[in-house]
């Protein structure tokens, strides 16, 4: 989103005209920045055989995974649902891992009846791949490298307390089960967390899966996971992807030498690709004068994006009705939801008037996919802007959709 003499504009489309034709809370998502982030990860990792698996859970919209595929981008799905998801979406069932985390065994065989690859997470649904399947069905396995990253303690996932992933310390029962039962591991899986600032704790947790991987003779890939950092403010710090691009192209390329082929190496980044093409537009209900502070009170709230609340999470907030005025005023945004709803606390903004509109930033990711129906509030609807044009790729709900699958009993 950029500011021009006139106002606020995605591409070459004026913001307050997207919201008058869709109305608000809507989601608008910017095709040309998701692009832009499949292209810097490819760029900074153009010298080694690269995948990138979009992990979908941080946005499913079919029409963001349609692009996605257009774009040149695999998936990485968490749930038979994605799964199908992607299919829809035009996905070919090759082109799909299904990440399992505690799941019934029930959803790594509807994954391998669909013919898309499994990565288990722990030794009993090894045993039992392996008890089914022998060597006759390839799959990967997740790794946890007790590596510590990301922003936030609910948001790592590599360390030693963490439910994800197969110890490191347990290589000596991976390795027993996969020879007892001859499977045919070709990939190893890690993911250490989700804004992951420092570069070097990819090359960390790197390290300990290229020791591991010696064990594993008949690998395709190693899969690095995701997590890189993007921007939340100005001065923020994100990832420095040709930094980290030029320290894991080194060390995997030694490594491929060392264990005699070439391997893909794979990264599956969700937040990364979608996060700042997303913005969640909102008016104001009112603007509320309390003795100590003035609320901004927002048609949205934790019931569309839940991160502010769930993960203390920052979002930049515009006041988008008053592109070229003066920050004059210290509010509180608050959401509308029957519940502490807070989105930011204490920002400088020019004075604020019931129904101007205001833009949440950062929205792309983790938004609408953790959106409810709490206090049976209707879920916003979603645009996409390609090419310079904007399509709706999500109707907004109606009162139908809250009734749907309730039954009424008669008493």
């Amino acid at each position: 989103m950029t500011l021009r003499e006139n106002g606020y504009f995605i591409q070459d489309l004026e913001v307050l005209e997207i919201c008058k034709q869709f109305g608000t809370p809507l989601y608008v998502y910017d095709g040309e920045k998701i692009a832009q982030q499949v292209d810097s990860l490819k760029q900074a990792f153009s010298d080694v055989n690269l995948k990138i698996k979009y992990a979908c859970k941080a946005n499913t919209n079919i029409s963001i995974l349609k692009l996605m595929n257009r774009l040149g981008v695999e998936l990485d799905v968490v749930s038979p649902q994605e799964m199908y998801l992607g299919l829809h979406a035009g996905f070919d069932s090759s082109q799909i891992t299904f990440t399992s985390s505690g799941v019934s065994f029930d959803e790594i065989e509807e994954a391998v009846n669909n013919k898309v690859l499994v990565n288990i997470d722990n030794l009993p649904t090894l045993k039992l791949f392996g008890q089914k399947y022998g060597n006759s069905v390839p799959v990967m396995l997740r790794i946890r490298p007790n590596v510590i990253g990301g922003g936030n303690i609910k948001i790592m996932t590599g360390h030693k307390d963490s439910k994800f992933g197969i110890a490191i310390e347990q290589k000596e029962q991976i390795l027993s089960i996969v020879s007892q039962f001859d499977i045919d591991v070709i990939g190893l899986h890690q993911h250490t967390g989700s804004d992951i600032k420092d570069g070097n704790t990819f090359v960390n947790a790197a390290s300990v899966m290229l020791d591991l991987a010696f064990s594993f003779p008949n690998l395709k890939f190693m899969d690095f996971g995701g997590g890189f950092k993007v921007a939340y403010k100005e001065g923020d710090v994100s990832t420095n992807m040709q930094d980290l691009g030029k320290k894991l192209t080194k060390s995997f390329k030694d490594f491929c030498s060392k264990y005699g082929k070439e391997l893909e190496l794979w990264f599956e980044p969700g937040k990364y690709l979608v996060s700042e093409s997303g913005y969640l537009f909102a008016s104001a209900n009112v603007v509320k004068e309390n003795p100590n502070k003035t609320l901004i009170g927002l048609n949205t709230g934790l019931n569309h994006l839940i991160r502010p609340m769930m993960y203390d999470a920052y979002h930049e907030v515009i006041n988008v009705s008053k592109p070229n005025k003066e920050a004059s005023k210290m509010y509180d945004i608050v959401g509308y939801m029957c519940e502490t709803d807070d989105i930011a606390k204490e920002r400088n903004m020019p004075s604020a008037n019931q129904n101007d509109v205001f833009c949440i930033l950062n929205a792309g990711a983790y938004g609408f996919t953790m959106a409810s129906n709490y206090n049976s509030r209707f879920k916003p609807a979603e645009v996409l802007i390609f090419e310079n044009k904007a399509f709706l790729i999500r109707k907004r709900e109606e009162f139908s959709d809250i009734l749907n699958n309730q039954i009424l009993i008669e008493f």
